[in-house]
């Protein structure tokens, strides 16, 4: 059984031989796919570098490209402490690097790197978007900073120590208007209460693209594990709110992260891609019907959601929820949004 090393909302370690349980052949294998969200890192009993990364895309899937997300790795261990951010740029694109080779096959891995910047340095944090896009040598292309916040002592804040309503300070502000000035993008990673400042950040900074990470951040543990319908509404009401403004994206995955909605890793086997299906359906079938085709994006997450499936079973899910799809409208989900949003 999956190993649950931490509470909830925490990222879990994957156990790989029961994820290796189940295996599916791909479905419309030719279909190309960018992956717009995945991580890198070497954590304690928890690695995923590249060549974790190329087994689990040749698993059938077309997985042409990449986009690498910040997760805090490799950054620089001496040096000012507001550019040792630039070390997981640095690390991003040299796998980018390797990958443009073609000793791996096809894939460009890392050919989008979306990194940090702490926008609470304000016009201070211009220099630091500098020097990120000079270490990405033309792969960098935003930053995610992450704002995670609840009240409920139960849940887990983002690890960048956010403080309420922190896309709200006035500070954090100007260092958002660097990013603005560079035409760069911006990853949102925050929990459904706090939706409501991202509509406002997009009101703010009409021509940036904002990209919501996981179907934006449901809670469904600690004090919401008993309120799931109630969450399901306001997650929906501010759903319907931010697709009214034409710059928000949303990432439409992430779900098999253990945020108390679904206990696939607590079981004895993992579970296969119709079953995925089923269970994401709801919340996917919601982000395409409000922010349509064009501006939503399938994504995989990984690992922090192999905790649930396999790469080629989860990509299957997402294939079985969209089979009715038009040619047009799938390219747009699997790949067309993702290459448009990130320049690729």
């Amino acid at each position: 059984m999956a190993q649950q090393t931490e509470s909830l909302g925490n990222v879990m370690n994957p156990d790989l031989e029961w994820v290796a349980k189940v295996s599916e052949p791909a479905l419309e294998p030719d279909l190309p796919i960018v992956d717009p969200h995945h991580h890198l890192w070497q954590r304690t009993g928890n690695d995923y570098m590249f060549h974790d990364l190329l087994a689990d895309t040749r698993t059938g899937h077309n997985i042409v490209a990449t986009v690498f997300v910040d997760c805090h790795s490799m950054y620089r261990k001496e040096g000012p402490a507001e550019l040792r951010c630039i070390g997981e740029t640095e690390f991003a694109n040299g796998v980018a690097a390797m990958s443009a080779s073609g000793l791996y096959g096809n894939l460009r891995a890392c050919a989008g790197i979306v990194s940090h910047v702490d926008l609470r340095l304000g016009a201070k944090a211009g220099a630091v978007f500098d020097a990120q896009i000079a270490a990405g040598n033309g792969r960098f292309k935003g930053i995610r900073h992450q704002t995670g916040w609840d009240a409920d002592p139960g849940i887990r804040n983002s690890r960048t120590d956010p403080t309420p309503e922190l896309t709200r300070d006035k500070t954090w502000r100007e260092g958002f208007k660097e990013l603005a000035r560079r035409n760069l993008t911006f990853d949102a990673w925050l929990y459904h209460p706090q939706l409501g400042e991202i509509a406002d950040l997009a009101d703010a900074f009409p021509d940036t693209p904002i990209i919501l990470d996981h179907v934006g951040g449901p809670l469904g543990y600690a004090g919401y594990a008993d309120r799931h319908d109630e969450v399901r509404a306001t997650w929906k009401k501010s759903m319907v709110e931010l697709a009214k403004r034409q710059n928000i994206l949303v990432k439409v995955g992430g779900l098999g992260m253990a945020m108390g909605w679904f206990d696939f890793y607590q079981r004895p086997m993992p579970p296969g891609s119709q079953e995925l299906a089923e269970a994401f359906r709801p919340w996917v079938e919601t982000c395409i019907e409000l922010f349509g085709v064009n501006r939503c994006m399938y994504e995989s997450n990984f690992p922090v959601d192999k905790i649930t499936s396999g790469y080629g079973v989860l990509w299957n899910a997402f294939k079985r929820i969209s089979a009715k799809a038009s040619a047009d409208e799938k390219t747009a989900l699997f790949s067309g949004t993702a290459s448009r949003v990130y320049k690729l």
